[in-house]
């Protein structure tokens, strides 16, 4: 049976800080917290099966990270909010090349970059977070990797981004978008899967090298997709 999305992890300078940035900003609550890591997960309302988490950095922040968030609005006015209110928590506008786009570019108090998008249909049953993006050199290959792993289908095709969905319908899309620049360095973010309950935790390993990943050693990963971004597998739940 396919693994499931647990967490997006984050490497932090603060990481108890960054999280409650997090939870202010979306309105959730932190379910673990610690000088050394914190969680914040959604509220049982909003559909999100995905966690928040927030690890000690082992370095600092160098360039434009290769995951972000994107934030989802109900209107105009309420994405105006939105980005007001992470201001006023300690985010930031940034200028990372978008030009005149309908979106609002910041990032969070320890430069993460993440989006607030304009009001999207796609989005409508999402919740607060509208997508997970990730950089790619080829977004439908690296697209289809995942949805192996995941069992998410595919929801949108485009040249420049491929989106896969959560079969419930909610929670936010796990997006690759077309980036011309390779990786460089270990990710700041990274994605964490889990088995299923009674499913066997070798035997996941087996099928997720079987579908391109490789293993690595890298501190806090296990595994690498086929574009090098690392994540890891973590104990069935």
């Amino acid at each position: 049976m396919p693994t499931h999305l647990v967490s997006l992890v984050t490497a932090a300078e603060h990481p108890a800080a960054l999280a409650r940035f997090w939870a202010d900003l979306l309105g959730w609550r932190i379910t673990a917290e610690a000088p050394a890591e914190a969680t914040v997960q959604a509220p049982p309302g909003d559909g999100c099966e995905i966690a928040l988490s927030f690890v000690p950095a082992s370095q600092p922040k160098n360039g434009k990270n290769r995951l972000h968030l994107d934030l989802a609005s109900t209107s105009a006015q309420h994405q105006r909010e939105t980005a007001a209110r992470a201001v006023s928590l300690g985010a930031r506008p940034i200028d990372i090349g978008q030009h005149n786009v309908p979106w609002t570019v910041l990032a969070d108090p320890e430069d993460n970059e993440f989006c607030v998008l304009e009001p999207r249909t796609e989005y409508a049953e999402s919740g607060s977070l509208a997508a997970i993006v990730v950089d790619a050199q080829d977004p439908a290959r690296l697209a289809r990797f995942w949805s192996s792993l995941t069992a998410w289908p595919v929801a949108a095709d485009e040249p420049a981004i491929t989106a896969l969905r959560n079969p419930t319908g909610r929670g936010p899309a796990l997006e690759f978008l077309r980036a011309h620049t390779p990786k460089h360095g270990k990710n700041r973010l990274h994605l964490d899967l889990a088995p299923r309950r009674d499913d066997d935790h070798t035997a996941e390993t087996r099928r997720i090298l079987a579908a391109g990943a490789r293993e690595i050693d890298v501190p806090g990963a296990v595994f690498a997709d086929l574009e090098d971004n690392e994540f890891r597998l973590l104990a069935p739940r």
